[in-house]
């Protein structure tokens, strides 16, 4: 069965905040603790722990006092991290070229965690959001779920501008009605207006970077100046967030709507497959 993925604003309370900022840092601990943990093992004799051990090693690390404040978040928020960093060094010895797993730092401002439904601990209804450990959760519901939709996951994120979204997956049956194809429309990659499509139509994107390119420099210049760490620097830390998130937020939008005006009368759109990197290297 497909799944699909909804992503919802939330608006947790102060007290949700703290739960959320604690959640965030013992995943990121945990995720830390046995990269570092996996490093070692590998050094020393050639061999990498694997999920089973890393979660009987957490649920007795848990029962230490040093640790006992991983109680207080969700546990199947912390199984997920391990999940996700033993996906990780698979995939490393799989295919190098994605990379060695790193480190999770403290600094950077975008933090998530994922959590799985297990006996209806998770539940969308009636504009919130039931989390584990978190409670009920303000949420803002831009589309309407079917009640054939089986809820699996979420995802809970904190942007760099201090907002808080829940991706949501669902698992439905893929029924695709039969269609019969009448009209076509090709597209072709520009560099210039983004494409160019095979009846002559341009889209001509608005260069959105382009437009707030000198708020961005004198925002972030005002931010170069000041001490790092205080109040002031915080709160131009996140004005300058806001512009770039604004600017992604454009750029979303604008891919949507020639999405929805090119797909609408139509029913099979052809795109050309190019390497960008090539072009760009020339």
């Amino acid at each position: 069965m497909p799944n699909k993925a909804c992503k919802f604003r939330l608006y947790p309370t102060p007290a949700q905040k703290i739960l959320l900022a604690k959640t965030f840092g013992c995943v990121r601990l945990v995720y830390n603790h046995w990269l570092d943990r996996k490093i070692s093992q590998y050094k020393e004799d050639q061999t990498t722990l694997g999920y089973t051990s890393c979660a009987k090693e957490l649920t007795e690390m848990k029962k230490t006092e040093e640790y006992a404040f991983l109680k207080e978040v969700d546990s199947i928020s912390l199984q997920q991290s391990l999940r996700h960093l033993d996906e990780a060094f698979q995939n490393f010895f799989k295919r190098p070229g994605t990379g060695f797993p790193r480190f999770k730092s403290k600094r950077k401002r975008k933090n998530s965690y994922s959590t799985v439904c297990v006996n209806q601990n998770i539940l969308l209804s009636d504009g919130c959001l039931k989390l584990p450990k978190i409670g009920q959760v303000k949420v803002k519901q831009h589309r309407e779920i079917p009640e054939s939709y089986v809820l699996k996951s979420v995802t809970v994120s904190q942007s760099p501008s201090g907002k808080y979204h829940a991706s949501i997956s669902f698992e439905y049956e893929n029924q695709v009605p039969e269609r019969k194809l009448h009209t076509f429309l090709g597209l072709d990659f520009s560099m210039n207006g983004l494409y160019k499509d095979s009846e002559g139509n341009e889209a001509e994107y608005p260069k959105y970077h382009r437009q707030a390119e000198k708020k961005l420099e004198r925002e972030q210049r005002k931010l170069s100046h000041m001490q790092k760490g205080s109040r002031n620097w915080e709160k131009q830390r996140i004005k300058v967030a806001k512009l770039y998130e604004k600017v992604a937020n454009q750029r979303k939008d604008f891919l949507h709507k020639c999405r929805a005006s090119s797909c609408y009368p139509r029913l099979f759109i052809k795109t050309s497959r190019i390497n960008s990197s090539s072009i760009i290297s020339r």
